[in-house]
């Protein structure tokens, strides 16, 4: 299959050694040190056999992610990241006809991984005139017979918008009452900045899909999981990742099990970095308020302001670039008069980053 091009991807990979990256999507950096000394006992894994692991991921990991959603550890299965997850999912869901219902914009590997599993992606608008939030009825009145799935994304990437506990509820209810389940990527809880939405994992005719790279910071490790209710739908993932990728490795499933038992050192930095970045975009909007226009993120580490002139985002993010602050374009979205800025990752510095940037807005 002849895949689309990956834009956001290749956009990230085609700079690097950049002085402020605000291109990409996760929080700070973590070491090998910095990880294994987390906790009262650092971790060791001079005595683990480097073998398979179990398809369904080790049960201790199992067990751990299932306290961080609230659920029965039976309901996990481990993957390797969050796009295997939504991949395995579309396998097990996959029949010939069939369609998954998508927001624009959204992250674009969701495309990619309908295609590949023989889905037509269709695709429901975020709009600016509703701060990016879901219109439950729009997405219902989508669902058809051929409908396989309908993904939400919260909080959402590349807007920073929420889909609240009760909206959720309401949204799963009447998907189900058209035979369609509801899928949540919840990469980026539990970073909030006003009151903590709790995930979406219990909620009736809901699946979700989490991972150590967004709010963990932990890419590196390719660690993600499915959360599901539903046993004969498992079973189908779990088939389907046996013959894909089999399992993942007891090693990083090692480490992403040290990260989650210790998860609150790790979330509480990554929320405080997020807020006070968060703080200082809000003091940038403010300052180039004639040039840009921002809906404020309710969540995550992503904004997603728009030239109020309606141009194109790429020249100014490649001039950008070359002056060593990193930006995402909006035609990674699909919506070019847009740039994505993350401000979750830089520990120091992202004042100076954004200063530079009204600098250079107002020069041009």
């Amino acid at each position: 299959m002849d895949l689309p091009p990956f834009l956001l991807n290749d956009w990230l990979e085609s700079r690097s050694n950049l002085r402020f990256n605000l291109a990409g999507s996760t929080g700070p950096r973590w070491t090998m040190g910095d990880l294994v000394q987390l906790g009262d006992v650092p971790l060791d894994l001079a005595d683990m056999a480097i073998s398979y692991a179990p398809p369904a991921g080790t049960a201790d990991l199992r067990a751990e992610i299932a306290a961080h959603h609230d659920v029965d550890p039976d309901w996990v299965v481990v993957t390797n990241g969050a796009s295997e997850a939504f991949l395995l999912l579309l396998q097990a869901l996959s029949r010939v006809g069939g369609n998954v219902l998508l927001p624009m914009p959204a992250y674009p590997a969701f495309t990619g991984a309908a295609l590949s599993a023989h889905l037509e992606p269709r695709y429901y608008q975020l709009r600016r005139e509703r701060q990016f939030r879901i219109d439950l009825d729009q997405v219902v009145a989508m669902a058809d017979g051929e409908t396989v799935l309908a993904v939400a994304n919260s909080p959402q990437n590349p807007t920073g918008a929420l889909l609240g506990s009760d909206d959720c509820k309401a949204l799963g209810e009447g998907l189900r009452e058209k035979g369609v389940s509801l899928l949540v990527d919840e990469v980026f809880h539990p970073v909030y900045f006003g009151e903590a939405n709790p995930s979406a994992a219990g909620i009736e005719n809901v699946i979700v899909i989490g991972d150590m790279s967004k709010a963990f910071s932990m890419p590196g490790l390719r660690i993600g999981w499915i959360v599901d209710q539903d046993a004969e739908r498992r079973a189908r993932i779990i088939r389907a990742r046996s013959y894909l990728s089999l399992s993942g490795s007891p090693m990083t499933e090692a480490l992403a099990l040290h990260a989650l038992r210790n998860r609150s050192v790790i979330l509480d930095r990554v929320n405080a970095i997020a807020a006070a970045n968060f703080e200082d975009l809000r003091r940038f909007m403010s300052e180039v308020d004639d040039i840009l226009g921002w809906v404020p993120p309710e969540a995550g580490m992503l904004a997603f302001p728009w030239f109020r002139d309606g141009r194109d985002s790429r020249a100014f993010c490649e001039h950008m670039a070359d002056k060593g602050v990193f930006l995402s374009p909006g035609d990674c979205f699909g919506m070019p008069e847009h740039m994505r800025i993350g401000f979750g990752s830089q520990t120091d510095g992202i004042a100076l980053a954004l200063k530079l940037i009204a600098q250079e807005l107002h020069v041009g």
